[in-house]
């Protein structure tokens, strides 16, 4: 039976190259997969794109990714949060490209890219500078921009409870760009804190089916991101 589990963090990463782009999952901390970060920090892969809703916190996580300087480019909705100190000095000091994307024209793009549209209309960034040089069209009066889809070579992942096929459910609100970021991507990477039997899942409450999955790993105990920020630890 199939099997996409793997022994590590490390090696669900091992074979990420430098120049790749990344979609990352989370909203702040909820849904951030820590550990897959982590061990991407240690595996070394470096002039990354990442594609994230923030931009991390602390010196942890998405945060510390950014800190080791291994990442040339966001795209993001949230550049700065209220623990987010290493991205901002960054850009300030021209260290790292930030494309902003608002929050329901980023998850559209992602979305849009999974379900292999090259591009749709939107109003939401016409008449801002979000909107310069990119195509305007009308329709029944009204003006809209044309935004291109997202995809990636990975995505990394968190889910709640996962089978060794990849079937996923999520705790919640840490459900948020996870599952889209699963479709756009060509190799998807999950951790997952509970590892249930094959048929323990309910059809009907599986959010991510397993065709959109191809490594899994087990953290039983994953990180917290708000007390390690408590806690002053920086990661390495």
């Amino acid at each position: 039976m199939i099997n996409k589990l793997v022994a590590s963090a490390a090696e669900a990463v091992a074979d990420i190259p430098d120049g790749a782009t990344i979609m990352i999952g989370g909203f702040g901390e909820a849904g951030s997969p820590t550990e897959l970060i982590h061990a991407l920090i240690d595996q070394g892969a470096k002039n990354l794109t990442v594609i994230s809703n923030n931009t991390g916190n602390g010196e942890v996580g998405l945060a510390a990714l950014i800190a080791a300087e291994r990442v040339d480019k966001m795209i993001c909705s949230f550049p700065k949060s209220s623990q987010s100190r290493v991205f901002p000095a960054l850009y300030q000091a021209g260290k790292i490209e930030l494309e902003l994307v608002p929050q329901g024209t980023i998850a559209e793009r992602i979305r849009a890219g999974g379900a292999g549209i090259p591009a749709f209309y939107t109003a939401t960034t016409v008449g801002t500078i979000l909107a310069e040089g990119k195509e305007l069209r009308s329709f029944d009066d009204r003006e809209y921009v044309m935004e291109h889809s997202l995809t990636a070579d990975y995505a990394l992942v968190k889910c709640q409870a996962a089978d060794r096929m990849g079937n996923l459910v999520y705790n919640k609100t840490a459900r948020n760009f996870n599952p889209i970021m699963c479709t756009a991507a060509t190799t998807t990477i999950v951790q997952t804190q509970e590892l249930v039997d094959v048929g323990a899942l309910d059809p009907e409450v599986i959010v991510t089916p397993c065709v959109y999955v191809n490594r899994l790993v087990q953290i039983a105990k994953p990180l917290v991101e708000s007390e390690l920020i408590e806690q002053g630890v920086s990661y390495p």
